[in-house]
Order: structure tokens, then C-alpha cells, then sequence
């Protein structure tokens, strides 16, 4: 399995299942199916509402003699209601009681968005905390306690511009190990991915094959369907791929860790095997040139009217 190394010397396996949107009584089998099949990487986040249910798959998986907890990479993420530094490392021995492990490999802030203790999603303008009155940088000094504290290997953020990535990193005393961000053909994000090899932070892409599952409350009714693009599938039937293969190919080509989700053994197994799908020069520049600057996650739901969060100063762009 390819590996990214992170900025602590860490390596991470460059292809991970995504949990995302992956179903409570699914997402146990699914896991326990990646892990056979040789997946070592598995994605998570308290929001997701199903850690506990990992947590179970995996220790099963162990308990079996399947693997160990050496061989498994553990990513989960902070959420936004639990932004204040006296918050975090409790909400990360919450994760890690749910997860059934005494320590995360990688722990991300979600979203660079702050709400209310308890507020999971904003009801009203007044869930939101302002990002001037809990900054990142603030947040992030609770992050180093988990590390203190032995609780996190490595730790980083999800969502983050590189404006914001640079002000963290500037100050931050255990620099930031991962940006994981929405990330394909159709949203290249060049700029950042830039920024971020500028200092030293490694990029999770995630909604590769353009999270066409996603709940319809965050779909556009003319949004274009990657899947579907004639590029996409022209490349697959020239590398004897799928058109997800050829994303995640494309994405690993270009030194980004990817944690497609799955729920379908089938799909799992066509998945890793994008590992060994090798893309040349001609073919990734063809998929390069379809980014369309096109995001599906557009954070739209941090910018309702009143918030103290808009597209512009969520994205920086």
C-alpha cells in the first residue's frame, strides 16, 4: 500500500475508506469488508453519527487476527460546537471511547467554523461564535494538548483555505500535518495544494469520484456529474479502469492521500485496486484540464442570512 509521509515522520496509507455518509447497520460490514481486503486507512468524524459502530467493526477486526492496531490509521475530527481549547481533548476522549482506542493517529479540526456547545448544526444566526471570537489559532492550542497528551500522533484541519492554513501554521507549536479537503478534476485546487507543499502539510482528498450520494439538501439541480464526464470515461476505457478508478488514480498521482466511501464489496475492492492503475503524463494533463473551480460541498449551510459566516470568508477566495 502507498504511503504519504507527514511532517512528524508518520506515514499515512495514501488510500482510505471513507465513512461520510455511510449508513448505521452498514457501515460495521463495511469496514469489516475494507479491512479484509487490505484497506489500513479508515476516515471518521463524530458528525457522521456511526464511530461507535467502527469502533466495533475494528476491534472485531482484531479481535479476529485480521489486523492490528499498529496496521490500522485512525483519522477522525473535532466538531464545531467544541471549538473552545478547554473542549477539545473531551470531545477527543469522546471519539476515542467511541472508537474503542486509547489514541487517534490523525485528529482534524473539521470546519473552521465555531458554534455553540451542544449546537451540532445552526438553527438560528445565534448558534453561530464569530470567527474573531474563537479564532483557529485558539482552537488549535487545544489540538496541541491532545498531542501532549498523548491522545493524537499527528494532528491538522479540514476545510482551510490556505490563508488560513498560513496564519495557523505560523504560529502553531506542532505544526499542522493534514489539510483534508474537497478534492477532484473538477475542484483541482491547485493554489492550496500548492500552499500546502510550501509548508510541509500533506493533503486528504476527499468526495473524490464528486460525492454524488450526498444528501439533496447540499445537491444543485444543474450540478455536473463527474462520473459521467467524456474525459473521465475516455481515460478509463484507455487504462482498462472504471471512471472512479481513474479519480482516485488521477488524485494518488498527484501525492494526495483518498478515502473514497463504499459500502459495496464489490466497489471496496475495485477501489484499492485504483492503486495500481498507472495514469501517463498524457492522460493526468487531460484530466487536469477539466477543473471547473467546482465545488459540491460548498459550506452553504454555515452561510444562511445573518451568520457571521459567508462563502467568501469561509473559502478565502
Amino acid at each position: 500500500m502507498q504511503s504519504i509521509e507527514l511532517n512528524d515522520g508518520s506515514r499515512v496509507p495514501a488510500l482510505g475508506l471513507g465513512t461520510w455518509k455511510s449508513a448505521p447497520g452498514e457501515v460495521g460490514a463495511a469496514v469489516r469488508e475494507a479491512i479484509r481486503q487490505g484497506y489500513r486507512h479508515i476516515d471518521c468524524a463524530p458528525i457522521y453519527g456511526n464511530e461507535r459502530e467502527v469502533g466495533a467493526a475494528v476491534a472485531d477486526a482484531i479481535a479476529a487476527g485480521e489486523v492490528t492496531r499498529d496496521e490500522l490509521w485512525l483519522t477522525s475530527k473535532l466538531w464545531c460546537d467544541r471549538h473552545a481549547k478547554k473542549d477539545v481533548v473531551p470531545a477527543l476522549r469522546e471519539t476515542l471511547s467511541d472508537l474503542g482506542v486509547d489514541r487517534i493517529d490523525l485528529f482534524l479540526v473539521h470546519w473552521p467554523v465555531a458554534l455553540k456547545r451542544g449546537k451540532q448544526m445552526p438553527k438560528s444566526p445565534k448558534d453561530f461564535i464569530p470567527f474573531e471570537k474563537l479564532p483557529l489559532e485558539e482552537t488549535w492550542k487545544g489540538m496541541e494538548d491532545a498531542v501532549d497528551a498523548g491522545l493524537a500522533r499527528c494532528i491538522g484541519v479540514s476545510n482551510v483555505s490556505a490563508k488560513k492554513l498560513r496564519a495557523l501554521h505560523s504560529v502553531a507549536r506542532v505544526k499542522p500535518a493534514m489539510n483534508q479537503v474537497e478534492l477532484h478534476p473538477y475542484l483541482a485546487q491547485g493554489d492550496l495544494r500548492a500552499a500546502c507543499r510550501e509548508l510541509g502539510v500533506a493533503v486528504t482528498a476527499y468526495s473524490p469520484l464528486g460525492s454524488a450520494d450526498r444528501p439533496d439538501v447540499l445537491r444543485a439541480a444543474d450540478e455536473p456529474r463527474l462520473l459521467d464526464d467524456p474525459v473521465v470515461a475516455a481515460v478509463a476505457e484507455e487504462a482498462d479502469a472504471t471512471p472512479a478508478q481513474v479519480l482516485i488514480a488521477w488524485s494518488l498521482a498527484h501525492g494526495n492521500v483518498v478515502i473514497p466511501k463504499s459500502v459495496n464489496a464489490g466497489r471496496l475492492a475495485q477501489n484499492l485496486a485504483a492503486a495500481d492503475v498507472a495514469l501517463s503524463a498524457e492522460q493526468l494533463a487531460r484530466v487536469d484540464a477539466l477543473d471547473l473551480a467546482r465545488r459540491y460541498v460548498t459550506g452553504e449551510f454555515w452561510t444562511p442570512p445573518g451568520s457571521p459566516y459567508t462563502q467568501a470568508n469561509l473559502w478565502d477566495e
